[in-house]
């Protein structure tokens, strides 16, 4: 039976379902029960740390790493061997730490289940551990306990319940026994029920367990948590982009190897080959790209550190310069999650607030719960009216009543007495017999004003007392006359506006998913700019009624979602990820398995334990500001590392096929394994050096994600420029010594590389382009340097086997590198030109 069906059933029924009575289970009950229940706990299961360390292993990337690596220990480049793995350490340990703390994400919940709990058993009553609590246990409950399973309710008193942590609802809930008419069809409609992990804000309450355990609705949140699995986008892309290289690769050498076997037949040297295809593939092996990926997430994180934003997952960072789609929660986010007086309906010669305070059941503190309507009444007084405040003379209170809807108190002043009564205004009117129309209707008018910008409305109504216990005897709540009307707000962030402008500059688009009433949800995105009309929202019940072709379109159009359940929210966001990057925003327990199933969760300070552990990023500063400023982030880290990567692919494919063609038709080896490798090392330090670089404006406009096939139609086009260069040089020095050959291709292939990184750095002209970092320019000139110097010195000579360059040697290489550099500048720009046309065309395509 659906636990929400509860909600219309009788208290007797209740009592006849479960077998129970006032006395409460006996004790063969209980036992009975937990055998076919259980024992009320959530199943943690542990992880398996070895699987989970073994699982860090299953990628091709990392094996070519490994082979990498392996190639350099075997020609002596220790260095190189154990920088690599290094890195694979590093990556390996990030990795399994990561999916060991996903796995343990559920335990945070046990935060939210009571450690004991008063029941009645056996006509008595008992306090007993949570963990024993069974179906059919009547639970007692007061003032600041949490709530330990789901239960009706068949006794309240003033109870107001904080159930946030569930359903998003902002302000505390009132709660009733009384059955309902219809079974709710979400979770903020169940007002005579109390979930599990909601907390008592105020009163007191008698009810029946109806669930336990797995069974509750957070054991469903955790159930749905449990099973969503969603790899990161930037880890799909690497594992994509290392497969291709492993592919093409392999079928090249393949082709190689067997048609110098082919062509040269018994005269070729076997083993010598085989390590010259092996270092071959080492050369076309992006082996830096750890490195520069590290580098680049690693000084990312610490500059939004800056920012109060703790990075858990290191990729997240990349992942959120790919979102398409913002979806985040309103309170504490776009709002302050503090409720305030916006503005007030007094009638003439009225102390208004000072009256309202007055009803309050207790004098307030200053540690009042923020969520109080009273909280921010006596915030909005001044200092004098909160003096008087304090030292009222209270006679009697009467709580908040769920079913009339106000509170009341009398208060003494000297010889008399003054009644005051607070709560809603359709409660309030009916008690005020003297109002005349037109007050009634200016009042209305202000109301509907009010409740147009999404704020909540009381009324306030007072009567003197002459005779204090004749009166109460026969009611005081009659002929009161109007005191006025406050409407409360909940305010937007004064960098909400801004930040929702900023996100459509980045050309993301913002979508709220809120627990809160629809008007109020409504309200709160026109103040941002986000809509411009409030009544342009979906329900979370209307949203269940679609079908599954309307609910696609639905989650595309509407942004802004109100009154969703946890299973709403991880719906929205798995259609949305069906062709869109989404990043989530939340703080409850609800909010963990859209958290898990986002692209990119993102919890916010003061979020629940499960919240934050579900999320790869943490805000210690409530702003959608941070977060857009983390998307920006987020793409100058992909724009650096592709450049890294369209550079080395381009540069080290030119250079692979050139030799491995070459190598068919001449009987040595146009380069030598270790020069191979030397080439590697030397242009490897500027490429890292890329994530210091700076980023064009253009380049954060809008998401991008790794193309694979732009990637490798790029590398392929600019390779065979390159290819084009070695075959120049291959020609200008083949009437050499096989030494001067090697020596001065060796030099020539570092010069054109370091100066095609600062070509393809760019889409844009390298005159129009933002200048390179310091770094970039310093470790370039380095290594440009030491390629030219380290053929001069002895041990280059006699480990490399390079002979001294001659100064003419070095300006044709001079010559012929500058001639490459400007025919890939204009290559490249023909490119993008073309492409951002065929982009552009397609999409228009689409809008059609």
């Amino acid at each position: 039976m659906n636990i929400l069906e509860y909600t219309t059933k009788d208290i007797q029924n209740l009592y006849d379902r479960f077998a129970v009575s006032k006395k409460g289970l006996t004790t063969n009950q209980v036992i009975a029960r937990q055998k076919k229940y259980g024992y009320n706990t959530l199943l943690l299961g542990t992880p398996r740390w070895l699987t989970l360390f073994l699982n860090q292993f299953k990628s091709s990337f990392l094996y070519l790493l490994i082979l990498a690596s392996g190639i350099s220990f075997l020609f002596g480049q220790f260095i190189d061997g154990v920088m690599i793995l290094f890195f694979i350490l590093i990556n390996t340990i990030l990795g399994f730490f990561q999916e060991f703390r996903s796995e343990h994400i559920l335990q945070s919940l046990k935060k939210y289940i009571a450690p004991s709990v008063q029941v009645i058993r056996n006509s008595t009553e008992i306090g007993i551990k949570n963990s024993d609590l069974v179906p059919g246990d009547i639970v007692i409950l007061q003032t600041g306990d949490r709530v330990p399973a789901d239960i009706r309710l068949i006794d309240t008193y003033n109870l107001t319940v904080d159930e946030s942590i569930i359903t998003g609802e902002s302000v505390p809930v009132n709660k009733i026994t009384t059955p309902l008419a219809h079974t709710p069809l979400s979770l903020h409609l169940a007002h005579n029920m109390c979930f599990s992990g909601t907390a008592l804000i105020s009163g007191k309450a008698l009810g029946i367990v109806i669930a336990t355990g797995q069974s509750t609705t957070i054991g469903t949140i955790a159930a749905l948590t449990a099973t969503t699995d969603n790899a990161s986008n930037f880890t799909k892309d690497i594992s994509r982009l290392s497969t291709f290289i492993l592919k093409l690769v392999s079928l090249t050498l393949s082709f190689i190897f067997i048609i110098n076997l082919i062509i040269k037949g018994a005269g070729v040297h076997i083993p010598t080959l085989l390590v010259f295809s092996i270092a071959l593939a080492v050369s076309v092996i992006p082996e830096a790209l750890p490195v520069v990926i590290t580098f680049s997430l690693s000084r990312g994180a610490l500059r939004l550190a800056k920012h109060k934003v703790i990075i858990k997952r290191l990729s997240a960072i990349e992942d959120l310069g790919s979102i398409e789609i913002l979806c985040t929660d309103k309170t504490g986010t776009l709002t302050e999650n503090i409720l305030t007086v916006s503005n007030t309906f007094c009638q003439k010669g009225a102390t208004l607030l000072y009256d309202a305070i007055c009803t309050s059941s207790q004098p307030l503190q200053v540690n009042t719960s923020v969520h109080s309507f009273d909280r921010a009444i006596y915030e909005a007084l001044n200092e004098q009216s909160k003096k008087e405040y304090h030292q009222v003379k209270r006679v009697h209170e009467n709580p908040f009543d769920p079913k009339k809807r106000l509170s009341s108190t009398i208060i003494q002043h000297g010889l008399t007495y003054q009644y005051t009564a607070k709560g809603a205004y359709e409660n309030i009117f009916p008690l005020c017999n003297h109002l005349s129309i037109d007050d009634k209707k200016n009042m209305n008018k202000w109301i509907q004003q009010e409740e147009k910008q999404g704020r909540r409305v009381i009324a306030v109504a007072k009567k003197q007392l002459q005779n204090l216990h004749l009166e109460r005897k026969n009611d005081e709540e009659n002929n009161l006359q109007m005191v006025g009307l406050i409407s409360f707000d909940d305010p937007v962030k004064n960098t909400a506006s801004n930040a929702v402008t900023k996100a459509q500059e980045l050309g993301v688009e913002v979508k709220i998913l809120t627990g809160d009433s629809a008007e109020v949800a409504g309200a709160v995105a026109v103040k941002i700019g986000l809509i411009t009309d409030k009544n342009d929202v979906m329900t979370g019940t209307a949203f269940d009624q679609l079908s599954n072709e309307k609910q696609h379109e639905t989650v595309r159009r509407y942004l802004v979602f109100a009154r969703v359940d946890p299973d709403q929210k991880y719906r929205i966001i798995q259609l949305l990820e069906e062709k869109y990057e989404v990043g989530f925003v939340g703080e409850g327990i609800n909010d963990a398995p859209a958290l898990k199933k986002a692209c990119v969760g993102i919890a916010v300070k003061g979020a629940t334990d499960i919240a934050q552990q579900s999320s790869d990023i943490i805000l210690l500063n409530k702003s959608l500001h941070v977060i857009i400023d983390g998307i920006k982030e987020g793409r100058e880290i992909f724009a650096n590392t592709t450049k890294y990567i369209r550079a080395t692919l381009s540069s080290n494919f030119g250079n692979f096929y050139t030799i491995a063609l070459i190598s068919i038709f001449i009987d040595f080896l146009p380069l030598l394994p270790l020069q191979i490798l030397l080439v590697n090392l030397l242009t490897d330090f500027p490429m890292i050096a890329v994530v210091t670089d700076t980023v064009d404006h253009k380049e954060l406009k809008k998401p991008r994600t790794y193309d694979i096939k732009s990637i490798a139609l790029l590398g392929t086009i600019l390779g065979l420029v390159s290819s084009l260069f070695d075959f120049i040089f291959f020609a200008l020095f083949i009437g050499f010594s096989h030494r001067i050959l090697q020596t001065n291709w060796f030099i020539g292939s570092v010069i054109t590389e370091l100066l095609f990184l600062f070509s393809i750095r760019s889409r844009r002209s390298i005159f129009k382009a933002r200048s390179p970092s310091f770094t970039l320019v310093f470790l370039s000139c380095i290594a440009g340097t030491l390629t030219i110097v380290i053929p001069f010195t002895t041990w280059g000579q006699r480990i490399f086997s390079f002979a001294p360059p001659q100064i003419v040697h070095l300006l044709m290489i001079a010559g012929v590198s500058l001639l490459y550099f400007i025919l890939t500048e204009q290559i490249k720009l023909l490119y993008y030109r073309f492409s951002d046309a065929h982009t552009k065309k397609n999409h228009i395509r689409r809008l059609r």
